[in-house]
Order: C-alpha cells, then structure tokens, then sequence
C-alpha cells in the first residue's frame, strides 16, 4: 500500500474520481467535512484534529470508496501515529480571559420568576381567605 499520508490520499482521490464522486458527495455519504477530507487527499495531517482522527477518517472514506479501511490503517498504522504540531494560537488552550457578554444579567431572568411565584402565591392565600376556604 501507500508509504505516507500523501500516498494513500492519491489513491483515495484516484478512486473517488473512477467511481465519479464528488468531495461533497463523499461529505455527504460519510459526514466527514471536506475541509478534512482534502487535508486527506493531500497529505496535509497537520490540519487534521488529531492523528486518532485521520486514521478514523481515512479508514471511513476508504470503506465508503469500497476499499478495505481495515486493512488500509492495519498497514499503515506508523503514519497515524505520527505526533501532529497543533497551534492554539487562537485561543483554545492557553490561559487568557475571555469576555462574556450578558453575564452580569443572568440573575434578572431568575429573579423575576421567584417575585412570580411569590406573587401569584399570596394572590393565591388572599383568594382562599375571601372565598373562605382557610
């Protein structure tokens, strides 16, 4: 089989385009977006969100193809393996502060339902009282 990611994206390319497929039909048929399955096709592991993830993606799209995904990751397995430079640059993983609009106000929504409650509960002991029930 193929020596690197790059390899095995040729070939599933090579396949989809015998069987006439479009990346959307493919996006479609697996629900794997395709963004990832260009990063797939083009050997582009980087962009992938884990290697755990590219081997599930490529294992899935080879047996969408009708190839056998089982035996594609088998012999491959060392590529997924790989470690995968990931950049957190845009905010996830480090420890700066986000700001959350609306979070001062999240106690009016709760507090109006509790002057509610109270209010609909002594409407309630003053109608018992006029109807004499209590």
């Amino acid at each position: 089989m193929a020596a690197d990611l790059k390899g095995i994206g040729d070939m599933l390319r090579q396949r989809r385009k015998e069987l006439n497929l479009s990346l959307k039909d493919v996006e479609n048929g697996t629900s794997i977006r395709i963004n990832f399955l260009q990063s797939i096709e083009e050997g582009q592991m980087e962009k992938l969100i884990s290697p755990i993830y590219a081997q599930g993606f490529a294992k899935q799209y080879a047996v969408f193809l009708g190839l056998d995904g089982e035996r594609l990751v088998a012999e491959n397995g060392d590529i997924f393996k790989k470690p995968i430079h990931q950049d957190f640059a845009y905010g996830i993983g480090t420890l700066e502060p986000r700001g959350n609009p609306g979070v001062g106000i999240k106690w009016v929504p709760s507090s109006v339902w509790v002057i509610a409650f109270f209010a609909l509960l002594i409407g309630a002991y003053y109608l018992a009282r006029t109807l004499e029930v209590i």
